[in-house]
């Protein structure tokens, strides 16, 4: 039997609308991944969001309630005793730590410079870009990926492939490879 693989969406991620959508509709539809995150990450989701992507308050606490709604089990607490055994990014430490306590196989993150293969080799843990993460499911399932896309696409009122094209200036090799699929 087949699991899915329980991974940890790391802030940068989370903020990033377009990359969440899909891997939370992903996680939602089709259960591909199980998403995990910490009540820090979550804080430092909201900070990006209100601070840097100016989102309206409402706007980011009201996201913050649709993931504790629509993913109860997701948040991962009590993880602050591994916090001084690891050897990963200081700032980025508890990252790691709720990963490990939450029994994730990955952490999806656009920082991979903060989990270095050394640092995270000791737990059995993988640090993914959202590109390869997606890339790797896409090669899983490529019809439920364009099932999600083509959800997405909708209810932005456009094609899939300017949705494509918008995803592909943060996910050019994942969008391509979609690009490529769908016009063939």
């Amino acid at each position: 039997m087949k699991t899915n693989p329980r991974v940890v969406l790391d802030a940068c991620v989370l903020a990033n609308f377009g990359v969440c959508d899909l891997l939370l509709r992903l996680a939602e539809r089709s259960s591909m991944i199980i998403p995990l995150w910490s009540k820090q990450i979550l804080a430092e989701t909201r900070r990006a969001q209100v601070d840097k992507l100016h989102w309206p308050e409402k706007l980011a606490d009201s996201f913050q309630r649709a993931l504790g709604q629509t993913f109860p089990q997701s948040c991962v607490d009590d993880y602050e005793h591994l916090l001084p055994l690891l050897a990963n990014d200081e700032k980025d430490r508890h990252v790691l730590a709720a990963a490990i306590h939450g029994q994730a196989s990955q952490i999806v993150t656009f920082n991979l410079r903060h989990f270095s293969p050394q640092a995270l080799a000791p737990w059995h843990m993988q640090a993914a870009h959202p590109q390869d993460c997606l890339l790797a499911l896409y090669e899983v399932d490529p019809a439920q990926i364009t099932g999600c896309l083509g959800e997405i696409a909708g209810r932005r009122h456009l094609d899939l492939e300017d949705t494509m094209i918008r995803l592909g200036k943060t996910l050019p090799k994942f969008a391509t490879r979609v690009l490529i699929d769908i016009k063939t």
